[in-house]
């Protein structure tokens, strides 16, 4: 059965984050020393795009503009990346996260190009892209904040990207576009394509592989903080002294369920399948 069963690998979150964290790094380390052009090699902006950096695209989302911009980023892909980035699968979840960052890229140049200057930096449209996916796989699944980390507030997932649109919008309509000439702290059209790259994900590529948005139960993002694993289940009683008919067939249908993970991800496993690799895990563990 491939090894046995799927080892556990560095998440493809964990990647991210490191990256995330070791680009504020450098670029910390380069401002201390007075050295500027670590920003201009990396950060988006029109004029770096006029000297054929297209690689900023991607790369800006590396960057940030203080500590508090770099820890809400942070959370916020560690918070809500591990409930999508199962969804996805590790190549589907990276394709996902950088078409977030170049089509907010791509949105905020429209905007910059207005006025001709700025430069953006941060992976805010990056977490506000998996915040509105997460909505339209749940859109009515329960999520519970700690406002302030002591005030728990209820909200369904769909309420909570209305409001965000809303709040984008009129961000973009009242205070990026008539401060073009001076561009504002918040760069409400990056995100808008965040959410842009989202829903084109969805429409298109997740929702069109077929998997049943089933009802979910609530849940708590000060559970997140908490290593998670299944409630433990009786053993089944499988024979394991020969291999039986039935036993081969198990054996296929694992490795069938494997290739499923590896085309759409965990997420879309169906209650069945998931029992049969609990199955499969502890008729192994017995051998």
């Amino acid at each position: 059965m491939r090894s046995d069963y799927p080892q556990e690998t560095t998440s493809v979150l964990t990647w991210i984050l490191s990256a995330t964290l070791a680009g504020a790094a450098l670029q910390f380390a380069f401002g201390q020393l007075g050295f500027r052009s670590f920003d201009a090699l990396f950060a988006l902006s029109l004029d770096g795009l006029r000297h054929f950096k297209v690689w900023t695209l991607a790369s800006y989302v590396l960057l940030h503009g203080d500590l508090l911009h770099l820890l809400f980023n942070a959370l916020g892909i560690f918070l809500i990346g591990r409930e999508v980035a199962p969804l996805l699968g590790t190549t589907r979840f990276l394709q996902f996260y950088l078409a977030a960052a170049v089509l907010g890229g791509v949105l905020w140049l429209g905007v910059s190009a207005l006025g001709g200057g700025g430069v953006l930096v941060g992976a805010s449209a990056c977490v506000v892209g998996m915040l509105v996916f997460f909505a339209l796989v749940y859109p009515e699944r329960e999520v519970t904040f700690l406002v302030f980390f002591v005030l728990p507030v209820t909200l369904k997932p769909k309420i909570l990207a209305w409001g965000l649109l809303v709040f984008e919008l009129l961000g973009l309509l009242f205070s990026e576009l008539p401060d073009a000439l001076f561009p504002t702290a918040i760069a409400h059209s990056a995100h808008l394509g965040g959410m842009l790259a989202a829903w084109v994900y969805f429409r298109f590529f997740y929702a069109a592989a077929g998997w049943d948005r089933a009802s979910q139960p609530r849940i708590e993002f000060a559970t997140w903080f908490r290593r998670r694993s299944p409630a433990p289940e009786a053993p089944p009683k499988i024979e394991t002294k020969t291999e039986t008919p039935a036993r081969r067939d198990l054996r296929a249908e694992v490795d069938r369920i494997l290739d499923k993970i590896n085309s759409h991800g965990f997420g879309a496993l169906t209650e069945d399948e998931k029992r049969i690799l609990d199955d499969a895990k502890d008729m192994l563990s017995r051998r």
